[in-house]
């Protein structure tokens, strides 16, 4: 079975692994983040500034419920790469069963509790009167397809943990091409379509996400896949349900820490007016293109990492460790140098309100240097969360965020003349104490000693697996 679905980790090249693994998961990574950046860009050039300002502060709320439950899927691709790594498929199954049934509950009730509480939400945030009503509606329809985006992250870290990138790229492609079709359509209102402007966007992303989820689960279970979703045949077990919690509890933290602090810190972006958020958000998703080389590796790590460890094969992570930091800080610097050098180019694709690009170029020749350490970040949360041990990654990014980012972002934009800059040198140092932080967190080894075992006796030592 274990040939015909999925990919094992254990043997063989580990550059290769990395390689076949994470080029196709950096591909499916950035054509999910195509639907925020497909949006903003057809926002920015139909819509305007203020659509585009808009849209920025609707995204740190949309990412914080999100968060909460990506826990989940962290948690399921890591017991999956385990379990599969380990040849025990009875076990495997119990977890794809019971994540994604659980993934059902958790993102209705988190986009229900959104959706009642948006516009509360957006007021504590400072959101500018000009912008309110477009951000608030705009809000309401992203939170009601969040159900969707959020199932489909569940099929993928599934696949992911078997060594699968290459079917959730699939899903993922027709996604964004759909999307980017019906942007247009929708925001301006072309044949069937009402013009519905920035609210456009929004149906349209939802839209484009239903219709590739649907797409997945049908494929999936046609195939009579290895990981087929079985909807009709509902289980919980409490035991997968407690390991599902706890390895990803700290997870969900982590994420909805990263999110609130972005909420924050847009709280005092808005402080400087629509066109400070527009750059914001434009120079934003230039963060977000830089990141995902980064992500993709990591998350390459996690699954190498955990099929390695339920394979018993310890000796193999630092070998790992040491390929994937290579080929993440390559992939990142040139990412990071293009940005710092023509910083101008790549936010005239969003927007070309000449206030709004100088902010944005101010922003990424300050920040763009810090991308260099995002791999230095990932590759060392990936070894630590492939293990199990997601605590330490949770405390490493409520260091970064409410040690560092958010004070000095308050500190430095309302306490002195730097204004927007002061936030730009916050973003650039949480970027910076997060990446060494995490890496010299993992030079100690004490996530070997703090992960236990989960597949009871092993044969011969080995010092991370989860603890039961």
């Amino acid at each position: 079975m274990e040939k015909r679905f999925g990919k094992d980790l254990t043997t063989g090249s580990i550059p290769r692994h990395l390689l076949n693994f994470s080029l196709p998961m950096l591909v499916g990574n950035m054509l999910q983040s195509g639907y925020s950046i497909i949006n903003m860009i057809w926002v920015g050039n139909i819509v305007g500034e203020n659509g585009l300002g808009a849209a920025a502060v609707s995204f740190p709320l949309m990412f914080v419920l999100i968060g909460i439950g990506a826990g989940v899927t962290m948690a399921t691709s890591v017991l999956v790469a385990q379990f599969y790594g380990a040849k025990n498929y009875a076990q495997m199954r119990k977890v794809i069963d019971n994540s994604f049934q659980l993934g059902i509950i958790i993102s209705v009730l988190l986009s229900t509790l959104g959706i009642t509480f948006s516009n509360i939400l957006l007021r504590m945030m400072n959101t500018p009167d000009a912008i309110f009503a477009m951000s608030a509606s705009y809000l309401r329809i992203s939170l009601g397809g969040a159900i969707l985006l959020y199932l489909m992250f569940t099929i993928s870290s599934i696949l992911r943990g078997i060594g699968d990138t290459v079917t959730p790229l699939m899903f993922m492609g027709g996604g964004v091409v759909l999307n980017a079709i019906l942007d247009p359509l929708m925001i301006i209102g072309i044949g069937p379509f009402p013009r519905m402007g920035l609210n456009g966007a929004a149906w349209a992303s939802v839209t484009a996400q239903a219709v590739s989820l649907t797409f997945a689960l049908v494929y999936l279970n046609r195939k009579n896949h290895l990981v087929a979703i079985k909807l009709h045949k509902p289980s919980f077990d409490k035991h997968i349900i407690w390991l599902l919690c706890k390895i990803g509890f700290p997870a969900s933290v982590q994420q909805s820490l990263v999110s609130i602090g972005q909420a924050f810190v847009t709280t005092y972006v808005n402080y400087f007016g629509a066109s400070a958020i527009a750059a914001f958000g434009a120079a934003g998703r230039i963060d977000m293109v830089a990141t995902m080389p980064a992500i993709a590796i990591g998350m390459a790590t996690t699954a190498l990492t955990g099929q390695n460890l339920g394979a018993r094969k310890p000796e193999r992570v630092k070998e790992i460790f040491k390929w994937a930091l290579l080929l993440g800080t390559a992939i990142s610097g040139v990412v990071a140098i293009f940005a710092f050098a023509f910083p101008r180019l790549i936010l005239s694709i969003f927007i070309h309100h000449e206030p709004v690009l100088a902010i944005g170029v101010e922003y990424l020749r300050i920040v763009a240097p810090c991308y260099l350490l995002f791999a230095l970040n990932f590759v060392s949360a990936g070894v630590v969360n492939g293990a199990g041990q997601t605590v330490i990654p949770m405390m490493l990014t409520l260091i970064s965020l409410w040690v560092v980012r958010v004070p000095m972002a308050w500190f430095l934009s309302q306490r002195t003349p730097l204004g927007t800059r002061g936030i730009w040198i916050a973003m650039a140092a949480g970027f910076a104490v997060t990446g060494v932080v995490g890496y010299l967190y993992y030079l100690s080894g004490r996530w070997k000693k703090s992960a236990a075992k989960i597949h009871g006796p092993m044969d011969k030592p080995v010092e991370a697996i989860l603890e039961v």
